[in-house]
Order: C-alpha cells, then structure tokens, then sequence
C-alpha cells in the first residue's frame, strides 16, 4: 500500500460507560464493515471533563477502531446512534505508517462492496 492509499486510512477513538455498550458498538460497526477492526480497552480510562458548566469524571471503557475516510460518517452515525451519551467522543486521527499487509487488510475489510 502505498503512502497516498494510506493517508485514507484513520484510527477512531471512542469512550464508553459501560463495556456492555462498548462491546455492543464494536460488533455493530464490525458487522457492518464500518470498521475493519476494533479494540476494547478492557481496563477503564479516568476521563475528566467539563459537562453543562460542571467538572465531572468517569471511568469509561476505550475503544480504538480502525476505519477509512470513507466510512467515517457512516461509522460517526452508528457510533451515535448506539450510543447512550449525547455527545459522544468520536476523534479521528489520520495513519500515516504501518505493516502494508495490515494496511491492505484494514482497506479491503471496509470496502463497500455494493458500490
């Protein structure tokens, strides 16, 4: 995979409080092929935050999913739709390097065959 193919490629985060919900996301998105892949931190994250004008804290489970550019709004609208926040985390960061094998796995799992 070339360097252009993977500037396509992104690393989603997204917390969760609960690891029933967090897993209940994973298999969603991964069923769906919004994601290639996703990891569920399985120890919590403090997370601390400022929430209608009140600092509060959580322990939240994390989730690392690997997707493309292009399913991003799609995986964005799942993502909310299971979601029990109102606002929750969604942040992606672009992959820049990797193994091309798995870049080429991660590309080809999401693909949108119906196209």
């Amino acid at each position: 995979m070339s360097r252009a193919e993977a500037r396509n490629l992104r690393l989603v985060l997204v917390t969760c409080p609960s690891l029933a919900l967090a897993r209940r996301i994973a298999r969603s998105v991964v069923q769906k092929r919004l994601a290639a892949c996703v990891n569920v931190v399985r120890s919590p994250v403090e997370s601390f935050y400022t929430w209608k004008g009140k600092l509060e804290s959580a322990r939240e489970q994390l989730l690392l999913i690997k997707t493309t550019t292009t399913r991003l709004p799609e995986l964005e609208r799942e993502v909310k739709r299971l979601h029990s926040y109102d606002v929750p985390e969604f942040i992606a960061f672009p992959i820049t390097e990797g193994s091309a094998d798995y870049l080429s796995w991660l590309k080809n799992s999401v693909a949108d065959t119906a196209r």
